[in-house]
């Protein structure tokens, strides 16, 4: 990657970038301007970036003059990022969660996180690429492939998934277009690229857990549109004190941490070569002072984990409706949407009925029937799903949610209490999508940290994740730092995309 202007940008964080801005060897103007040739350069063969937004280096040109004129408006400003394509966004750019059916429409205002960024200065670069609909239309499709942004690609290895839903937003940062993103989950969307992009997240994806504690810290907050949000007031540090970057640790933390290992529960069904080698980066761990703690089980995991792989219905097909997790997506996702869609301009799509049809009549591209698309493979059942609940929150729905809800907790808490000799975070591999099915129905939040890459077959990065209970993003902010330090002093600095197979076009893209 060509440096900008005499500075090396790529890996670049955003401390360094503030540095340089500070010396006056950079300007925002001419990062923005370097990571707009950047993207020239690289997306022809990524595809991660849905569209360039016209407005980013006039923004940038204000933030050099509030700059030049004393007025800093903190660590991201200046700094360029991206938005994945179902954050809205009321500016020059479409919203469109990557389907040609919502282009055009005006959304009312922007996303909260998205306006947060605005006001701490940081310069929306465009949006990136996704799987469509964030992967709620089918659970047959390829992971990175929407209508509208094609498929996206895994800079490590191109024929293979670069995870999903937020796969342009990983992508984008692996690739150095940009310094951080922003992706939306709901279960495994940020994590799982995350970790086979070899980054850092803890909602925001980052290369370094620095990087990604400084977004966290300009984003969080109470929306007042969003009445799940006023659960934070007293549970969540104010920025005044340091917010969530105060967190950031050296690895000489590491000696008064507990670990919990919950191998029958978490580990045994994931991949025994890439278990190997966390191992390996356990056992690191310990030689800097961490207690490792095996046998902290997840009480009933049984009914928690899925043994034949990822699926949030899984539990519905074994008869049990009631303790299943898209028994209550499918019925909020009928009324949230509507009410998005409700609140467009210029859009006539109002409804997931209206979704379904349009995708039918827009057969060819957007696959609406099963077996017609090599990217929709399974079409558009979930959308068929959710309209057949038409929002209704019948009986099955409150006792889904009831159980999810309550079961995950307790069967994450149980582990971390560890009867009565508590262990500071659970060790799980990032790559074994249930244990992340887990905490997203716990509603407890999770965190990867890079831990290497499978040199001897397919070149894909894999993760390290960190599990707590409610609240405990500080903590896993602090310990998924400090054990980044511990591996980038063993190991080196996060590796480098090496773009296997860049010349082939595989579709759908493979999962291994």
């Amino acid at each position: 990657m060509p440096n900008c202007h005499g500075f090396r940008l790529e890996e670049t964080t955003i401390d360094q970038l503030q540095q340089a801005f500070q010396e006056e060897h950079l300007s925002a103007v001419k990062v923005t301007t370097c990571y707009l040739d950047r993207i020239q350069q690289t997306n022809a063969w990524l595809s991660s970036i849905q569209e360039i937004n016209p407005d980013a280096l006039a923004i940038a040109t204000q933030l050099d003059e509030e700059r030049a004129s004393g007025k800093i408006r903190g660590p991201l400003h200046g700094i360029p990022y991206m938005a994945k394509d179902n954050m809205a966004t009321n500016d020059k750019m479409e919203t469109t969660a990557g389907s040609w059916m919502l282009m055009g429409s005006k959304v009312p205002r922007d996303a909260f996180v998205v306006s947060k960024l605005r006001e701490a200065g940081a310069i929306l670069l465009g949006k990136t690429a996704l799987t469509e609909w964030a992967s709620m239309r089918t659970a047959n499709m390829s992971e990175g492939y929407s209508a509208r942004g094609g498929q996206v690609r895994n800079p490590y290895n191109f024929t293979l998934s670069p995870g999903g839903s937020s796969s342009g937003s990983a992508v984008a940062v692996a690739a150095n277009q940009c310094v951080f993103s922003i992706g939306t989950e709901t279960d495994g969307s940020v994590i799982t690229p995350a970790e086979r992009n070899a980054l850092d997240t803890v909602g925001v994806l980052a290369r370094t857990a620095k990087d990604a504690a400084t977004a966290l810290d300009a984003i969080y907050g109470i929306d007042p549109r969003d009445r799940f949000t006023q659960d934070q007031q007293g549970n969540t540090p104010s920025l005044e004190s340091g917010g969530y970057s105060q967190h950031i640790a050296h690895r000489n933390a590491l000696k008064n941490a507990r670990f919990g290992l919950p191998w029958d529960s978490l580990w045994v069904r994931n991949s025994p070569e890439q278990n190997d080698e966390l191992v390996k980066i356990i056992q690191l761990l310990a030689e800097h002072g961490a207690t490792i703690v095996n046998g902290t089980e997840l009480e009933n995991h049984e009914i928690l984990v899925n043994p034949s792989g990822w699926d949030w219905d899984w539990r519905s097909k074994l008869g049990f409706p009631n303790e299943s997790e898209f028994s209550v997506v499918k019925v909020d996702f009928y009324s949230d949407i509507k009410t998005y869609l409700g609140e467009l301009s210029d859009s006539p799509i109002r409804s997931v009925e209206d979704m379904i049809q349009y995708n039918l009549d827009a057969v060819g591209s957007e696959g609406g029937v099963p077996g017609i698309h090599p990217g929709f493979m399974g079409g558009q059942e979930n959308f068929h799903a959710s309209a057949a609940t038409k929002g209704v929150k019948d009986e099955t729905y409150r006792s889904a949610l009831v159980f999810t809800h309550s079961s995950s907790r307790r069967g994450i808490d149980s582990a971390l209490h560890n009867r009565g000799e508590p262990v500071d975070a659970l060790l799980v591999p990032a790559g074994f999508a249930q244990a992340i099915s887990v905490a997203a129905q716990a509603r407890y939040p999770l965190v990867t940290v890079p831990a290497g890459v499978n040199t001897t077959r397919t070149d894909i990065p894999f993760g390290l994740m960190l599990m707590g209970t409610e609240w405990s993003e500080g903590e896993l902010i602090k310990w998924a730092s400090a054990i980044e330090d511990a591996i980038t002093a063993a190991k080196g600095s996060r590796p480098l995309p090496n773009w296997k197979d860049h010349q082939r076009r595989v579709l759908p893209v493979l999962y291994e």
